[in-house]
C-alpha cells in the first residue's frame, strides 16, 4: 500500500498480542484453550482503588488534566520513590503516561536521532526494539542466553558500547525471563556505565514488588548515584496493583528531559484518563498490605510451573528470582516431529503446534532475541497452570 510510511515497515505487531488475540479467537470457536500468553495478572483491581476512581467520577474530577499529570498523583509518585527506592525527586522531576509502554516510546522519541543505538539485553520485552526504530534509532540487541541466568555481564555491556550509544534500557525482574539482578550484579554494570558518560540509563522497573524468596529489588540509580543526573526511571500501576487497563504509567529523570518527554505527549495522546490518575493516588498511598499477599501467590505459581515444566522431556526450565514469566529453554526438543506430525524446526514451530494439537497458548522465544525458548505467563490460576503444564509434559512426551 503505497500510502504506509517507510518507518512502519520497520516494525511489526506485538506477538504477546497476537498469540492472546489467537487464543481468544480459538476460545470463541469453541476449542479448549488455555492462554499462557497475557502478561497480566488475574487478580481485580482492590477495592480501595475502585472506590477512588468511582469517587473521582462522582466528583466530577473527568475533565481533561495537566498534560503529564495531575499535582496529587506526581506527589504521591515522588513519596513512592523516596519511600521505596531512597530515590528523591521533585514534581517537575515526574511524568505520568498512558501506561508504562508511552512513558518509555515519549524518552525515545524525544531524544534519539537517526544513527543513535540503544542497547537492549536480550531476552527483552518486545516493545523495546520497534519502539526503538519508530523513534529513529538503531537497536542493539545483546543475547544474554540460559548460560548467565538470562543476564547481561559486565563484558558484554562494555562490548556494545560505542561513541554512538545513547540509551542502556535495563529491565529487572525481567520480562520475558523473570531474571533479576542483585545489588552486586547491578553494581558491576553500574561501574561500566560510570566510565561511559554519553550513555543513558532507561530503568523499566515494572516488576519491582515481584520478587520472591530473599530477593531484594535495586533500581540503578539507587545503587550508583552517579547515574542520577542521566537515569529515566520508569514504573507503573499496571502489574502489582493489577491495573493493567486502567492504563497509568510514570517515570522519573532529569528536568530537561521530563519537559521534552511532555512536548512529545502534548502532540499525541495529552493528559491520561483523569479517573485512572485518581485511582493511581489512591494506589500509590492507599494500603500495601495485599501486595504481600499476591507474592505468596505468585511464587507458589512459580514453584508450580518450574517444577511441572521441568519434568517435561527435553524441556530446562531455570527458576526466576521475580516478575510472573518462565522462559524454558527447548533445544532438546528441536528437530523433532510432534505427535500430530509438526516437524519442530524452532520454538516459534514449538508454540504453534503446541497451540494447535494441546490447546495451550505461549509466546515462542524468537520474539524476545533468545531462542530456542517460550515464555509463560503464570498469571493465571493455580487450576490452569497444571493442566497446561500437563498438556505441555504430554506434548513433550509425543515428540520423537
Amino acid at each position: 500500500m503505497p500510502f504506509i510510511s517507510d518507518t512502519l515497515a520497520r516494525v511489526k505487531p506485538s506477538p504477546t498480542i497476537a498469540v492472546t488475540t489467537k487464543a481468544q479467537e480459538l476460545k470463541a470457536a469453541g476449542r479448549d484453550v488455555i492462554g499462557l500468553g497475557a502478561g497480566e495478572p488475574d487478580f481485580d483491581t482492590p477495592d480501595n482503588i475502585k472506590a477512588a476512581a468511582k469517587r473521582a467520577i462522582d466528583e466530577g474530577k473527568t475533565k481533561y488534566t495537566a498534560v503529564d499529570g495531575i499535582p496529587e498523583l506526581k506527589k504521591a509518585i515522588c513519596a513512592k520513590f523516596e519511600r521505596e527506592n531512597g530515590l528523591s525527586y521533585k514534581p517537575n522531576q515526574i511524568t505520568v503516561g498512558t501506561g508504562g509502554k508511552q512513558t518509555l516510546y515519549n524518552a525515545l522519541m524525544a531524544t534519539l536521532n537517526p544513527g543513535d543505538e540503544v542497547i537492549i539485553p536480550a531476552p527483552y520485552w518486545v516493545s523495546y526494539p520497534d519502539m526503538v526504530l519508530l523513534a529513529g534509532g538503531t537497536p542493539v540487541p545483546v543475547a544474554c542466553g540460559i548460560e548467565s541466568q538470562f543476564k547481561l555481564t559486565p563484558a558484554q555491556l562494555e562490548a556494545a558500547i560505542t561513541p554512538k550509544t545513547k540509551w542502556f534500557i535495563f529491565n529487572s525482574p525481567s520480562n520475558p525471563t523473570g531474571a533479576g539482578y542483585s545489588r552486586d550484579e547491578l553494581k558491576a554494570l553500574t561501574d561500566v556505565l560510570m566510565r561511559h558518560p554519553h550513555v543513558w540509563v532507561m530503568s523499566d522497573d515494572m516488576y519491582e514488588h515481584l520478587v520472591f524468596d530473599d530477593f531484594e529489588f535495586v533500581s540503578p540509580a539507587q545503587v550508583e548515584p552517579g547515574l542520577y543526573d542521566r537515569t529515566l526511571t520508569c514504573n507503573g500501576v499496571s502489574k502489582a496493583y493489577a491495573m493493567t487497563g486502567w492504563r497509568i504509567g510514570y517515570a522519573a529523570g532529569p528536568v530537561e528531559l521530563i519537559k521534552a518527554m511532555g512536548t512529545i505527549q502534548s502532540q499525541s495522546t495529552s493528559n491520561p484518563s483523569s479517573v485512572s490518575q485518581y485511582a493511581a493516588v489512591e494506589a500509590l498511598n492507599g494500603p500495601q498490605d495485599f501486595l504481600a499477599e499476591n507474592k505468596v501467590t505468585f511464587q507458589r505459581r512459580r514453584d508450580l510451573v518450574v517444577s511441572m515444566l521441568n519434568q517435561a522431556k527435553g524441556i530446562n526450565c531455570p527458576r526466576p528470582e521475580g516478575a510472573f514469566y518462565v522462559y524454558p529453554d527447548i533445544s532438546d526438543c528441536i528437530g523433532k516431529t510432534s505427535a500430530g506430525g509438526t516437524k519442530i524446526t524452532d520454538d516459534e514451530a514449538f508454540a504453534t503446534a503446541l497451540l494447535e494439537e494441546t490447546g495451550v497458548a505461549v509466546v515462542f522465544g524468537a520474539a524476545f532475541g533468545v531462542s530456542p525458548n517460550f515464555r509463560v505467563s503464570y498469571a493465571t490460576s493455580d487450576a490452569a497452570l497444571e493442566e497446561a503444564c500437563r498438556r505441555i509434559q504430554s506434548f513433550c512426551a509425543g515428540l520423537n
